[in-house]
């Protein structure tokens, strides 16, 4: 940091990725970090997700985590949910997955049917 400018853009940076992870946005995804899901790679998953929304910048879009959903054989677990859609489950969500959910499901409204392990 070697201005103000920079310290500006930190700022605002910053204030992105609080109103990704707390905002009150319409579209959600839902990581599931229970101790399963953890173990099965979930931090990275949600780390990817919220790369993917910060370099598309995509701030319409809470995510937050969840624990346990009783599917610990299909975890990383991914809920989307979309107004007026139903909310997608999706299972076993790799980093690559994740990336591929944000840019087909989040941001073209592509559902990836094969991952698909539930609609609620």
């Amino acid at each position: 940091m070697k201005s103000l400018k920079d310290l500006e853009a930190i700022r605002e940076k910053a204030k992105q990725m609080t109103g990704i992870r707390e905002g009150k946005a319409q579209t959600k995804i839902i990581v599931g970090m229970g101790t399963c899901g953890i173990a099965a790679g979930a931090r990275d998953t949600m780390k990817v997700i919220l790369d993917e929304l910060g370099k598309r910048n995509l701030t319409d879009v809470t995510v937050t985590q969840t624990g346990c959903l009783g599917l610990c054989e299909q975890e990383p677990i991914v809920e989307v949910e979309i107004p007026d859609q139903p909310r997608i489950i999706y299972g076993k969500v790799s980093a690559e997955r994740a990336r591929q959910i944000i840019a087909n499901h989040i941001v073209n409204g592509n559902m990836i049917g094969e991952w698909v392990i539930g609609r609620k």
